[in-house]
């Protein structure tokens, strides 16, 4: 809204010019959800607290120390940070591109699964919610319906593309095989980062890193001349998304505000969901799926400890870690959840500059 009346008036005031860069924009949405969480964050968790009703369950299989400390600590944190994105996209953002509307319709779509999921829990006292198989089903209906906006928005000779990075010229056009790998990414990343979501601020920083990586390539990728340096594909139009993101990593730093340790609030499958499905999106959008795979490899090696627990106990009767997701595996072993926390950012800060170094070396 502001956007486009500081642009109508932009001949009459020379200084208002400023707002027709994406980079000056991205800046100024990262403040604008930054300030919106932390102005409306602590009277929303006042109201949270003030019913036990949203205190969120706690899995009792886990650490003791776990379940205490986390116990009575209210969820739906993500709803705060939907509502600061929301806010500083619609203030700042060219809402009529056609892919800042994917991203915000990816952002809803799941994060009314994880609301969903959310609400049950609650209700029924329990940390189970939505059942597996139907939580996958809802996943696999918005993602495909989400790849098919974007096959139908981009270029038709760039709509199968699959890029592998620290290569220049290999890239892949795989087809119709790209819906339902577009739909492994966006569940995929969706669920890894709600798997990840199990300590204070544990998700919250490598999903700021990951998010300041992708406003890097995203803008590199909506720009003919750099694209062309990097050897990257140039999508059209697609630099408003930084707007998106840059709200997104505001927003998150607003709520790790609040989230640090101890939390006073959980993100929850609302947030988790939510914002692990816009990365997804993002990469599909911006041709960079394999990128994320990398930047976000904290979440993967979450999702895969999951995946690995469930298959080692079910064909050989044997657990591979003493608990998963892997963050469980370590306080299982004594380790202290702070510093669990910060390991995994570090991991996190070398996997983002790997990642990053895909741009150049080629």
């Amino acid at each position: 809204m502001l956007n486009y009346l500081f642009q109508e008036y932009s001949s009459q005031a020379s200084f208002l010019n400023v707002f027709s860069y994406i980079t000056f924009r991205t800046g100024i949405a990262i403040f604008t959800s930054l300030i919106t969480v932390l102005f409306f964050g602590q009277t929303f968790i006042d109201y949270l607290k003030s019913s036990t009703y949203f205190n969120q369950p706690i899995r009792n299989d886990g650490p003791i120390s776990h379940i205490i400390k986390k116990a009575g600590t209210p969820t739906f944190g993500g709803v705060l940070i939907i509502f600061g994105i929301l806010f500083s996209v619609l203030l700042w953002s060219d809402i009529k591109n056609i892919f800042v509307l994917i991203c915000l319709f990816s952002l809803l779509s799941f994060a009314l699964i994880g609301f969903f999921d959310d609400y049950l829990k609650i209700k029924f006292k329990n940390s189970k919610g939505i059942s597996a198989f139907s939580k996958i089903i809802l996943q696999l209906i918005f993602s495909l319906m989400i790849f098919y906006i974007i096959s139908i928005s981009i270029q038709n000779e760039q709509r199968f593309l699959l890029n592998i990075p620290y290569y220049k010229n290999l890239i892949f056009d795989i087809g119709y095989f790209y819906f339902p790998f577009a739909a492994i990414v966006i569940i995929g990343s969706s669920n890894a980062v709600n798997l990840t979501d199990g300590l204070d601020g544990l998700a919250t920083v490598p999903l700021i890193l990951v998010t300041l990586t992708f406003i890097l390539i995203v803008y590199l990728s909506g720009n003919a001349v750099f694209a062309d340096y990097l050897k990257i594909i140039n999508i059209k139009n697609i630099s408003e998304v930084c707007i998106v993101l840059g709200a997104t990593v505001g927003s998150c730093l607003g709520f790790l505000w609040f989230n640090a340790p101890p939390a006073k609030i959980f993100m929850g499958d609302t947030g988790s969901l939510a914002l692990g499905s816009l990365l997804g999106t993002v990469s599909l959008i911006c041709k960079h799926e394999l990128v994320l795979f990398i930047a976000g490899g904290l979440f993967v090696l979450e999702a895969l400890s999951v995946i690995i627990q469930v298959f080692s106990f079910k064909v050989f009767g044997k657990r591979v870690f003493r608990m998963a997701p892997l963050h469980h595996h370590f306080e299982k072993k004594g380790w202290e959840e702070s510093t669990i926390v910060i390991r995994f950012w570090i991991i996190s800060i070398i996997l983002v500059l790997i990642a990053l170094s895909s741009l150049k070396l080629r």
